[in-house]
């Protein structure tokens, strides 16, 4: 295979590259512009999300290079007439093209909400343009998948999960973009081993009933696996009778034991997991196997694991899949990417701002920036989308999203941290890659600085997020204007 078929510029819909086409045409392929990427509702009716997918979406920009095979694709595009749909001209731009991006990112692993940018870009208007769907491809579904495990995580109460999804996963690169964006959110472990080389995730497993029912008898294959693996006995009890199963389970585990070795538990994969769990710990115990691990599976999620929970279910580690990596009540978090301000002809800033008969579409103007307050305790309590390009008064009042009327007033004796940070600047990396532990330590850290009623599955108490109000002001004067301007050309 040509090294150069690798290159991932093409990653993107055409759309993109017809409008850089245009802008190159007309001269505006140089103008300065800023692209926010933000999601508009919180995935799985709840109250928040986690981003994540920001390390391979700036692994891609280091990258992003059109190679000569690159271009020679497009030089077969051809548009309805049957003619090449670009310029040769054009193309030839794209084969030297370097990015010279300013890019600015909430860090991976951070709390947040509807309408903040998880990303600004800013720079020439056609590189902006260009790697609009790749971000939103990056960090979408990571992000979708990172808040579904910290669901997931939460409802199992301290206990540990399992990512099991890669044989459910949608492809080769679904399943280990679902693995790491399950680390993120807080999962242990996975059972994807070509995840965990490639992103350092602890990798766990046991066996499958294939292997109970390739034996005559399920003591004869647990003593088997026994012996092939001493050092990492976990049981699959469910082939035949599950209690049965465990029983034959204490019965190696007494000769593990015998030998010098531990029996690590017994997995559950189907029937009545909190009985079954509860029952197996009364045999367990009574072995003197009270430190074996109950791991349950079987189309587990949040809700299941939390009815078991309150069932008195016993089982102390949660495998995890196909709901989780197919973020199964939500297969997307409907991410967009929108323009925010482009630069005039002097240098300045001017807002833009797309209008929707729906309000939750209409677009937010500006160069935004996320400034979270929290008390002296570092408790998060408001969040306040403002517009950097603009001076900050000395009392800032956020209004509300959704209830303009419900404003509050932050002075600066309140702490605060601006969420976005620089990632590139004139496309050279400024900011530092974090190891994948780090990021999951900072979700798990940055969970604990929100009360448990935003956190909640079901309804839960709305986190403020707002404007702050010569934002709104801005905003609501380009709506108004914007409205104004398409009622007189329909009466011109």
């Amino acid at each position: 295979m040509n090294p150069a078929s690798n290159s991932l510029a093409l990653l993107t819909d055409l759309y993109e590259l017809t409008m850089a086409s245009g802008y190159w045409k007309c001269g505006k392929a140089e103008q300065s512009a800023a692209f926010h990427l933000f999601f508009r509702n919180s995935p799985f009716q709840g109250g928040y999300a986690i981003t994540a997918g920001l390390g391979p979406a700036l692994e891609f920009l280091r990258a992003f290079r059109f190679t000569s095979d690159d271009i020679e694709y497009l030089g077969t595009i051809v548009g309805n007439d049957g003619r090449p749909l670009f310029d040769p001209a054009f193309l030839r731009y794209l084969a030297e093209l370097e990015l010279t991006l300013d890019v600015d990112a909430i860090p991976e692993g951070t709390v947040v909400f509807p309408h903040e940018p998880l990303l600004r870009v800013c720079g020439p208007i056609l590189q902006c343009q260009l790697i609009e769907t790749a971000m939103l491809n990056q960090i979408n579904y990571q992000s979708l998948v990172a808040t579904k495990a910290s669901r997931v995580v939460m409802a199992a109460e301290g206990d540990s999960v399992l990512e099991f999804g890669l044989r459910r996963a949608q492809g080769i690169d679904g399943g280990l973009t679902a693995s790491r964006a399950a680390f993120v959110g807080g999962c242990a472990a996975t059972s994807n081993v070509l995840a965990g080389k490639r992103f350092g995730i602890p990798v766990k497993g046991t066996h499958a009933h294939s292997w109970v029912m390739s034996f005559d008898s399920e003591p004869e294959a647990f003593e088997a696996y026994a012996d092939a693996m001493p050092n990492n006995c976990v049981f699959l009890v469910d082939t035949y009778d599950t209690l049965q199963g465990v029983r034959h389970a204490v019965q190696i585990g007494q000769r593990l034991r015998e030998a010098g070795h531990r029996m690590v538990g017994i997995r559950l994969d189907s029937g009545d997991l909190a009985w079954l769990s509860i029952e197996a710990r009364k045999i367990l115990d009574a072995a003197g196997f009270d430190d074996a691990v109950i791991v349950a599976s079987n189309d587990l999620d949040e809700r299941l694991i939390q009815s078991l929970k309150l069932q008195g279910s016993k089982v102390t580690v949660w495998g995890v899949g196909t709901k989780l990596v197919t973020a199964y009540d939500q297969p997307a978090l409907g991410g967009v990417y929108k323009l925010g301000a482009i630069k005039d002809e002097s240098g300045d800033w001017q807002p833009r701002i797309k209008v929707s008969e729906q309000l939750i579409k209409t677009s937010t103007p500006g160069i935004q920036q996320v400034r979270r307050y929290v008390d002296h305790e570092g408790m998060a309590i408001a969040d306040m989308i403002f517009n950097e390009s603009q001076p900050m008064p000395e009392t800032c009042t956020v209004v509300d999203f959704l209830d303009t009327t419900h404003q509050t007033e932050f002075d600066a004796s309140v702490p605060f941290v601006d969420l976005l940070q620089p990632m590139l600047r004139g496309g050279k990396f400024v900011g530092e890659s974090r190891p994948l532990d780090e990021i999951r330590n900072r979700a798990m850290a940055q969970l604990k600085q929100f009360h448990r009623t935003v956190l909640r599955l079901d309804n839960p108490h709305r986190y403020r997020v707002g404007l702050e109000r010569s934002l709104h002001d801005l905003k609501s004067q380009l709506v108004r204007d914007a409205r104004r301007r398409s009622k007189a050309e329909a009466t011109t």
